[in-house]
Parts: C-alpha cells; structure tokens; sequence
C-alpha cells in the first residue's frame, strides 16, 4: 500500500532518521512510537506527501487513498456542521452526477443506434462500477451516515445546524476526524487523535476503528488506545526504525529483553576492540608483526558499531506535601447554575472529604469543566452555597492556564516563583521532566508553543502547597514520561484531588470515586474508571435487551447454560495455550543454555586471541581465528532463534 525505501530526513545537520525503509500493508494496525522530537510527526507527513525526504523513495499503488489527521490546526468555515461533515462525500456527488450524464448517453445510443453497440456496452459497464463504489461508501444514505460518524464523536442532534465557525478548536478537530472516517481512505494516517476526546467519544472511536476495512497509523500518547488497536509498532531510534510485532505494552517488554541482547553484544564488542587495541599498540612498531598489525586496523574500519540507546532517567518528583483539610475539604449546596436560557446545573449538590480521590467523567459540554471552576471558586453561580473546609487550600489547574503566565519571564523563572525553598537542581529536574532541558529554561514564556506553556503552567503547579487539587485535562500535551511523572507525585500526594481527564490508564491507579456528569445531574460512583465503565457498559447492554410484555428479560433462563458453556469454552483455551507453550518453553530454555555455553566458549577464544603466545604458530592462531568466527555465527544466530521463539509465545499468551 505504502512502501517507504532508504528514507533520510535531517535538520540543521542533525538527522532525524536516516535510510529507513517501512512497508505498509493491507489492514494494518500499526503505532509509531518514540521520543518528542524522534520524527514520529515528520515521518508521517513524508508519507502523505506534505513533506519531502532528503532521499530515499515513497512509493504506493495508484488506486491508494491516504487520510491524516494532524495535531491540531485545522478550521473550518462557512458551512454547517453537517454541510461541511458531507464534504467528505464529495466525491460520490461527483459520481452521482456521472451517473446522471451516462442514462442521458444511454437514451441516446438507445434511440438513435444499436442497443447491442460496444460504446453502450462500456458505459452500462461504468455505470455497474461506478454503482458498486457508491454501495460500498454508502452513498445512497449520506445523511444518515454523515449523522451517525458524528453522533459517535460528540455532536448532539443541535449540532448539526450550527456553523462550524462557531466550534473550538476541539470540536473542529473531531470535525476532521469524522471527514475522514466518512471518506475512508484505504490508509488511515491518526496523529494523537484522543487529544481532544471525551471518554465516552474515545471508546466509541476505539470501538469503529476495530472494525475499519482500512489500514491505520497512529501517533499517540495513550497508552489504552494503543494496545486496544495496534498489532505492530515501529519505534524511532537513533535515526533508525525498529519494528515490534505487537502492541505497545508488547513493544516495551520486548524492547527491554533487545536492550539485554544489545548491551551483551556491546560489552563483548568493546571488548573486542580493547584487546585488538592492545594488539595493535604491542606491536605497531614490530616489523614482523605489520601485516597482522594492519589486519587488525581493517578489521576495526569495517567493524559496524552496536550501538546503545541512552535511557530515559527516572525521574520522581513529588507535591510538597501540604497541611492536612478538615473532615470536609469542600461543600457545593443546592447549586443553580446557568449562561441565559441554557442551564447547566439545578439543585445541584457535592461533598468533598478528605483524601478523596475523584475523576470527573462526562461527555463533552456537560459542564465538567464549569463545575471544577465552581470548585475552584472561579465560576460565579445564580444560587446555593459554596463552602471550602477548614483549612483548605486549593490549587488549579485548567486546559487555558497557559494563558495565565507571565509572557516577560523565563521557563525558569517561572517556576523559581513559586518554588520557596526547592532547590535549583530540583527545579531543573522537574522541568526536565516535562521536557524543558538545557537552555529551554531560559526561553521566554512569549516564545513557547501551546503545548509548552501548558507543560510549564502543570509543572508550576507541582510545587504549589495545597491540599485540594483540581485538574482540567491536565495530560493533554504531556508525552508518556512526563504522564508517569504527574501520575507518581499524585499517588503520593496525601491530600485529595478532583481530576478531569479521558487518559483510562493515567486515572485507573490514582481513583477511588468517579462523579459522572450528565443532565446537568451528578451521579458519584465508588471504584476505579475501569469499574465505572463496566458498569457504564452494563446498563448500555441493559437498555438493548429484548423484554417481554411484562418487563422481563427473554431467554434468561438459558443465562446459567450460558455461564457453563463459557467457563468450558475458557478451560479449553487454558488447555490449548498450555499444549502450544510448553514446547516453545522448553525450545526457549535449551537455546538459554546452549547461548550461555557459547558464550563461555567465545569469552576463552577471545583470551586466546589476546595472549601474543597464539600468533607464534601461525596455523593455530588460524585456526583459533576461525573457530571464533564460527562461535560467533552460531551465536548470532541463536540469539535471533531465541528472539522469533520468545515471540511466538509472547503471541499466544497475548491472542490467547
């Protein structure tokens, strides 16, 4: 479909990656993962022809139709939602009319010519065509279609008459996406498109693309959504493309297992090189030993170096630990809130204890955001009672805070301000985890990206003393580092937070109580974000179930056989998968110790080749030279049988 061939793409001298080469196939289900500034972004822009390589070639098949969704940036205008939303059905309309134009070509060949004429042929031909491509994109039933993609992102039924000009920016991002899941291209290019998501769009997104006909890229820093799609990832490193045959959670076991082959492999190199050095320095002035003093330099020349990845320091960065609230650290009583005609909230009540540990879950417009910035003592209401505990301190944090900074100051001086007595070692640990590193904590505040300012206001929060936190979307430009960051000074944090967020693995370690905002009602569930959407999930299933005139569910007595036959069906599978691994398992430890075996082996060869007492007869030191070579192979050669058996069974215990 899409055939990437020795790409290089370089900035200022640097190279972001260089002769990669990546091919793209039918249905696939692929995520490119890497470090900020990798050139995950770059490298899907080359494939969509936005930008150009340095070199290499892109190559597709001519029938390919390619969809990509940027980050952010794009506005739309002029149009109604659901006039614009049909845009992307453009090309049917085009096709309609062709339609139009060929029965008139068809009354004329019929009326003037001979109905059995080769040119009729060909355009009952086109027609027949032209036919199944609108069946296949739905075109008979635009409207619907166009309705039901964005129904499932988040638009109501009100929507659909309002002028895009009127939406955010969120909501012209979804408006984007629904263009492109109602076009369908054959690959679909998603640069992180949950950014701008409420959970309950995000699922019913996860749920579509399950079943999209297409292919599908994605970029994306949640990590639930990648491993709930993707079944392969390929991750930019060092300016190379490594490639993983599984999902992200996949990629990062199997990524650590490769770092060990590879520091093995470096170590036994470097070491390789020290003693072929001590060789060289021993003898480079011995005139009998030149030739194989220039032997070895050779060798060295052409030797391809194993190179190791720097990791990613671990950093843990915690809230200052603040005085503890009251019994109750905040009271909404009785809350009436509304703009004009429009309510959002009526008699609405909440308290806040001690140690809670809240997600604030809804779809978008509900009034999440409204009711943390009533928490927040921000938000003006019409009626009822907003009262803060005893000795409550609050501190929030909103998707526009950015804004709020000082344009005149530095990254650092930023953060210096409300730092008290940290140390400037610790404020540029903490900046660095939220990727401001080097002289990027002298940059200006005016000079920063959105993304950055909002990066900047979260880590300035982190040194705030209080003990109630309200978090708005606070994951929302943060890679996956930075995301652990936040996620392990919150588990740390002894107070109580309130955290609006659609990020199902950030929440689900740090929440204990979950408030579902809808119908400008409040609904406070115990348990984690998993077992709210359980629950969620259930009464969905609930509303759908065939009753009978009585209200009972039909064919509930046959639930219980049901159950049976599900618990057999799993006991099979148990039994199955212990039939499949057991002799990959025991493949996997043989080549374990015929790996440790050689390697002792090598490691005696390799003393051999040191000692200078091997190359006084020349046909064992030729001989050793060749043993070395073979040990070597073979080696090799095991490690990548143990890589393609670890991943069989990584296969089958994840499919299983």
């Amino acid at each position: 479909m899409i055939s990437l061939n020795n790409i290089s793409k370089h900035y200022s001298g640097e190279y972001l990656f260089k002769d990669v080469s990546l091919y793209i196939g039918d249905r696939e289900r692929l995520a490119i993962v890497g470090s900020n500034g990798s050139g995950k972004t770059t490298l899907m822009k080359i494939m969509v022809g936005q930008i150009e390589s340095d070199s290499g070639r892109v190559s597709q098949s001519r029938s390919n139709t390619v969809g990509y969704l940027p980050q952010d940036g794009v506005y739309h205008r002029g149009k109604t939602l659901l006039d614009e939303a049909a845009t992307a059905f453009d090309d049917v309309l085009l096709l309609q009319q062709r339609i139009d134009g060929i029965n008139r070509e068809i009354a004329v060949l019929t009326e003037d010519g001979d109905p059995q004429s080769a040119a009729l042929h060909e355009l009952l031909e086109e027609l027949g065509k032209i036919q199944h491509h609108i069946e296949h994109r739905e075109g008979y039933s635009i409207e619907t279609r166009v309705k039901q993609i964005l129904s499932g992102l988040g638009f109501s039924e009100r929507d659909f008459s309002r002028m895009t000009d009127e939406f955010s920016g969120g909501w012209q991002m979804r408006i984007e996406l629904a263009k492109h899941l109602l076009r369908e291209p054959a690959i679909l290019l998603l640069d992180e498109p949950t950014n701008h998501l409420d959970l309950e769009s995000l699922e019913w997104l996860e749920a579509y693309l399950r079943s999209y006909e297409g292919s599908i890229v994605l970029v994306s820093h949640d990590r639930r959504f990648l491993n709930t799609l993707v079944e392969r990832t390929i991750e930019i490193s060092l300016g190379k493309l490594s490639e993983y045959s599984g999902n992200y959670s996949f990629y990062l076991k199997e990524k650590a297992q490769r770092r060990v082959v590879t520091e093995a492999a470096h170590g036994n190199q470097q070491q390789r090189i020290k003693q072929t050095m001590q060789f060289v320095e021993r003898f480079r002035y011995k005139a009998t030993k030149a030739r194989q003093v220039q032997s070895r330099l050779k060798m060295l020349d052409k030797m391809e170096l194993v190179e190791i990845e720097d990791e990613e320091k671990e950093i843990v960065f915690n809230f200052p630990q603040p005085q503890p609230s009251g019994r109750v650290v905040l009271e909404l009583k009785n809350i009436y809130k509304s703009y004009g005609s429009l309510c959002v909230f009526e008699d609405m009540s909440l308290k806040i204890d001690r140690g809670d540990k809240i997600a604030l879950l809804g779809v978008n417009g509900a009034g999440k955001s409204t009711l943390v910035r009533i928490m927040a003592g921000l938000e003006p209401f019409q009626a009822g009672t907003r009262t803060l505990g005893h000795n409550g301190a609050v501190s929030y944090f909103a998707q526009h805070q950015a804004d709020e900074l000082d344009p005149h100051k530095t990254v650092l001086e930023t953060v210096e301000g409300v730092a008290g007595n940290e140390s400037g070692v610790r404020l540029r640990t903490l900046l660095g985890s939220f990727l401001f590193t080097g002289d990027d904590v002298f940059k200006k505040v005016a000079v920063l990206s959105g993304g950055e300012k909002s990066r900047l206001a979260l880590a300035r929060m982190l040194l705030l003393k209080a003990n109630f936190l309200i978090l708005d979307e606070p994951t929302n430009h943060l890679d996956m580092q930075s995301k652990a960051v936040l996620q392990q000074a919150l588990h740390n944090f002894n107070g109580s937070y309130v955290i609006v967020s659609h990020d199902r693995d950030f929440l689900e370690p740090l929440i204990a109580k979950v408030i579902d905002v809808k119908d400008s009602a409040l609904r406070v569930m115990l348990g984690s974000v998993d077992d709210y959407l359980e629950k969620l999930h259930t009464e969905q299933q609930d509303r759908y179930q065939l009753r009978d005139t009585s209200g009972h569910i039909i064919q509930k007595k046959g639930s219980q056989h049901r159950e049976k036959l599900r618990k057999r069906e799993e006991a099979e599978k148990r039994q199955e998968r212990y039939r499949m691994l057991k002799p990959l398992k025991r493949a996997l430890e043989n080549l374990e110790q015929e790996i440790s075996l050689s390697e002792q082996k090598r490691a005696a060869i390799e003393a051999a080749l040191a000692d200078q007492k091997t190359y006084e007869d020349e046909e064992t030191a030729r001989s050793i030279n060749i043993e070395y070579r073979e040990i070597t192979s073979r080696i090799k050669a095991r490690y990548e049988e143990w890589t393609r058996v670890h991943e069989q069974i990584e296969t089958i215990e994840r499919d299983s």
